[in-house]
C-alpha cells in the first residue's frame, strides 16, 4: 500500500524503460517465488540482480531500498507481481515474461491502473482522485489527434478525475489559441502558463506558507514552483515511455508530441469505447487484485475474432485465413505479419543508409541532439548512431533498441547487450553510447560496457573490440577504458580494447566516409583499434594515449 498526496496524475516512474522490469521479475520469480518479500530478500535478490548482465544501476548503499523501488513500483502497481502473503507473479506477469506479444500485455495492465485504489490510497494532503490515467491519455491523445509534451505536463496531469475531461480540454484548446496570437517567444509564453497554473493547482500550500519541498529547506515560492515543475516533467516523461510501450502511439521527437498511430487507431477506439471510465474494488484489495493480476481483461480488439479477421484482412490482404484457425492462432498470424513487415521495413532503412541518401538527415539529428532540442535523446542517439554506423562501412550492423511495427525506434536496448553489433566477419565490434556526463558517465557505464564487451566475444568466439561514444568522455572512463588495455583479465576474456570517442570525432569519422571516394573497408575500421593498443602499451599515462587515440581516428581513412 502506497500513500499518495499528490495533486496531480500520479504516474509510475520506475523502472524508467518499462521493458526494463522484464527481466527483474523473471529474476525474482525463479529464485523467490513462496518467499517473504522483507530486507532479508530484498537484500538478497539485489545481489543476485547484481550479478547479471542485464543489470545496469546501482543499491550498493541500501540494496533493500534499491530493490523495494525497483520492484515494490511499476511490476507491483501495474498487477505483474505479488509481495504479499508472498512473492509470486500474477496471470499478467506470467504472460509478460513469456508472450511475444509484450505490447498487448502492457496495454492491458496500463488500462485498469487507477487511483485511487487499494494500492494508491491518498493522503488528505492529495486531491480528488477518480480516474484510470492511461485510459484517459489515450482519450485525450484520441481528441485532439496530437498532444505537446507541453500540453500533456502542464494541463493533461490535471486530468485527475474522468469527469472533468471536458474542462481540460478546453483549457489546451485555449492555451492554442493563446499561443497562436502571443507576441511572446514560445519559451516566455510556456513558462508564464506553466507557473500560472502551478499557482492555481498548488494555491492552498501556497496560501498557507507551505513551501518547503523535502529536497530543499527553501521556502521561496519560486523554489517551490521550480520543484513542482520538475516534477510534471518526470511524470510526463515517464507517461511517454509507458504509452509508447504498448506499441499504440508514435513519438515525434523533432516535435516532442505523441500521437495515435494510424494504423491503430481502430484498436484505440474499440477499448476507448468499450471499457468503463470509473476505478473499481477501491475499498476491495482482494478483487482488486484478482481484477489487476489478470491477463485475460480488459478485453481489446484483438480479442474479438470478428474484428481481428478484419484487420488481418485489410493489412495483410495476401494472407488466407482458414476458418479452424483459433483465436490464439490468429494473434500470431497478426504478430508474424508485422513482425515480417518490420524487418522488410527496416532492410529498406538499411539499403538507403548504406547508398548514403540518408546521410543528411543522420548528421542533422547529431546537431539536434548536440542542442539538445529532441525529446529522449538517449534513444535518439543509439538509433542514429546505429544508422551511421551502418553507412561508415561493411559489415553486419545490428541494433539492439527496440523499434515500433513500421521501424521508427521505441526504446533503448535493455541491459544484458550492447547498444549496438558489429559483425565484420574475421572480428567483431560492440558500439555503446551515452549521454551521461561527469562521474555519473562513469558509474553507470564503465563496468557494464566492459562486461557487455566480454559477453560478445564469448558469443561469437572472433577478436572484438569496442567503441564508446558520448557528447563528452569523463576523464575516469578515460583511465578505466585505457587501464583495461593493459590488464589481462579472464573474466572480462583477457584485454579489453574499448575507445572512448566525444560525437564530435565519431561525426568527423562519419563525414570522411561520406566524402570518401571508395567505400571504407573493415580492415579500416580494426586498424583504429589495433592502433589503440599500440599506442597504450607505449604510453606514459591515460592521457597521452586519449589524445594519440583521438588523432589517429580523426585520420582514420588516411
Amino acid at each position: 500500500m502506497a500513500r499518495i498526496d499528490s495533486k496531480i496524475l500520479f504516474i509510475t516512474t520506475s523502472p524508467r524503460t518499462p521493458a526494463r522490469m522484464i527481466p527483474e521479475i523473471e529474476l525474482l520469480n525463479a529464485h523467490f517465488t513462496g518467499k517473504k518479500w522483507n530486507t532479508e530478500t530484498q537484500t538478497a535478490f539485489m545481489q543476485l540482480l547484481s550479478e547479471e548482465n542485464f543489470f545496469n544501476g546501482e543499491g550498493a548503499n541500501d540494496p533493500a531500498f534499491s530493490a523495494r523501488d525497483r520492484i515494490n513500483r511499476a511490476p507491483k502497481s501495474l498487477g505483474f507481481i505479488l509481495l504479499s502473503p508472498e512473492i509470486q507473479l500474477t496471470s499478467a506477469g506470467q504472460e509478460l515474461v513469456t508472450s511475444k506479444r509484450k505490447e498487448e500485455i502492457f496495454l492491458r495492465q496500463l488500462l485498469k491502473f487507477q487511483l485511487p485504489s487499494p494500492f494508491h490510497i491518498p493522503t488528505e494532503k492529495a486531491t480528488n482522485f477518480y480516474v484510470k490515467p492511461y485510459l484517459e491519455m489515450f482519450r485525450l491523445i484520441q481528441y485532439f489527434g496530437s498532444l505537446s509534451f507541453d500540453e500533456i505536463m502542464i494541463f493533461g496531469l490535471q486530468l485527475v478525475d474522468y469527469r472533468i475531461f471536458d474542462s481540460i480540454v478546453a483549457k489546451i484548446e485555449q492555451f492554442r489559441i493563446e499561443k497562436a496570437t502571443t507576441e511572446l517567444s514560445y519559451k516566455a509564453f510556456r513558462h508564464n502558463q506553466l507557473y500560472a497554473e502551478l499557482q492555481v493547482i498548488y494555491q492552498n500550500e501556497i496560501a498557507g506558507g507551505k513551501t518547503k519541498t523535502r529536497e530543499s529547506r527553501n521556502r521561496t515560492l519560486d523554489k517551490f514552483l521550480q520543484t513542482k515543475a520538475s516534477n510534471m516533467r518526470d511524470y510526463t516523461d515517464a507517461l511517454f515511455r509507458y504509452l509508447r510501450a504498448t506499441g499504440l502511439v508514435n513519438i515525434s521527437y523533432i516535435g516532442k508530441s505523441i500521437s495515435i498511430a494510424p494504423e491503430k487507431m481502430t484498436e484505440v477506439t474499440y477499448f476507448l469505447e468499450n471499457i468503463d471510465r470509473k476505478p473499481c474494488f477501491i475499498d476491495d484489495e482482494k478483487r482488486y487484485v484478482e481484477y489487476l493480476g489478470n491477463a485475460a481483461i480488459p478485453q481489446l480488439l484483438t480479442d474479438n475474432r470478428d474484428l481481428l479477421l478484419y484487420k488481418i484482412n485489410n493489412e495483410f490482404p495476401q494472407i488466407e485465413v482458414e476458418e479452424t484457425v483459433t483465436l490464439q492462432q490468429l494473434k500470431d498470424i497478426l504478430f508474424d505479419e508485422t513482425e515480417k513487415r518490420k524487418e522488410h521495413i527496416l532492410q529498406e532503412q538499411v539499403t538507403a543508409i548504406k547508398d548514403y541518401r540518408l546521410y543528411d538527415d543522420i548528421r542533422t539529428v547529431y546537431s539536434q541532439i548536440i542542442d539538445k532540442s529532441l525529446y529522449d535523446m538517449p534513444l535518439m542517439l543509439e538509433w542514429n548512431t546505429w544508422r551511421a554506423m551502418t553507412m561508415l562501412d561493411g559489415g553486419h550492423i545490428k541494433a539492439n533498441l527496440k523499434f515500433d511495427d513500421f521501424g521508427n525506434p521505441m526504446s533503448t536496448a535493455q541491459g544484458n547487450i550492447a547498444d549496438i553489433v558489429c559483425d565484420y566477419g574475421d572480428f567483431g565490434l560492440t558500439v555503446e553510447v551515452t549521454m551521461q556526463s561527469g562521474q555519473r558517465q562513469y558509474e553507470t557505464e564503465g563496468e557494464p560496457v566492459t562486461r557487455h564487451l566480454a559477453k560478445f566475444k564469448k558469443e561469437t568466439g572472433k577478436p572484438s573490440y569496442c567503441l564508446f561514444i558520448a557528447p563528452e568522455i569523463n576523464e575516469a572512463c578515460i583511465a578505466h577504458f585505457y587501464a583495461l588495455h593493459k590488464m589481462n583479465i579472464s573474466y572480462y576474456g583477457g584485454i579489453s580494447t574499448i575507445v572512448p570517442l566525444p560525437l564530435s570525432i565519431f561525426q568527423k569519422m562519419v563525414e570522411d566516409s561520406y566524402k570518401s571516394s571508395y567505400t571504407p573497408q573493415p580492415e579500416q575500421v580494426k586498424r583504429l583499434f589495433d592502433r589503440s593498443n599500440e599506442i597504450a602499451a607505449t604510453s606514459t599515462d591515460e592521457k597521452t594515449w586519449y589524445n594519440e587515440i583521438t588523432t589517429q581516428a580523426l585520420n582514420w581513412l588516411s
